[in-house]
């Protein structure tokens, strides 16, 4: 019944690439590593435009890549520096991630969407928990970003596995995530701006 449902292998296709847009905003290459691994091992379907995603060199590449990444978030100010190019690492893998479940559509509507959903959702909670753990090294010197950093890697997992097993409730999460890291944030980027122009007493 559902396969007469008009245009709703696109609507499938949007919530996975939103959901997997999402999780490279919280890590870049556990997403890519997880969808890298999963289509290796035939567990879900690849476009052909797409399948140098599946190929093992790819597979190894981001399985390097992402436990360096990850053990790295985990060195104080070390991780701050990361946060710097991060956001545009983030929109580029949120893009392709999401691309990648509509190379039917055609190379301009693929992309402009890719680069519209999943690169902006991506950014938007890759910049939020950059604010975030900015505001965590000023208040705390950097010993509370350890949990920042495993609350990102934990997000990317969940977010990954939703994406390719529960597509809908993927895209529900991401969009309340996209609205949570709005506001927090928000609030974390007007903390340290604060703390940076609060005058120091001697």
């Amino acid at each position: 019944m559902l396969d007469h449902i008009p245009y709703l292998s696109y609507v499938l296709s949007a919530f996975i690439g939103i959901g997997l847009a999402a999780a490279t905003g919280f890590r870049v290459f556990l997403p890519m590593f997880a969808v890298s691994l999963a289509s290796y091992f035939h567990w879900i379907p690849m476009n052909e435009h797409f399948e140098w995603l599946s190929g093992l060199p790819v597979l190894i590449t981001t399985g390097i890549a992402t436990i360096a990444e990850i053990l790295t978030y985990y060195i104080p100010f070390v991780d701050h520096l990361l946060d710097t190019i991060s956001v545009p690492l983030a929109t580029v893998a949120g893009s392709v991630l999401f691309a990648s479940q509509f190379a039917d559509l055609g190379t301009f509507p693929q992309w402009g969407l890719a680069l519209i959903a999943g690169g902006g959702t991506a950014a938007t909670i890759s910049s939020g928990f950059a604010g975030i753990r900015a505001a965590s090294t000023a208040t705390t010197g950097g010993l509370g970003n350890s949990v920042v950093g495993t609350t990102e890697t934990a997000g990317a997992g969940i977010m990954s596995i939703l994406a390719m097993v529960a597509p809908v409730i993927a895209a529900i999460f991401a969009i309340i995530l996209i609205i949570l890291v709005v506001i927090f944030g928000r609030k974390a980027w007007r903390k340290l701006r604060s703390l940076k122009n609060k005058p120091d007493h001697i």
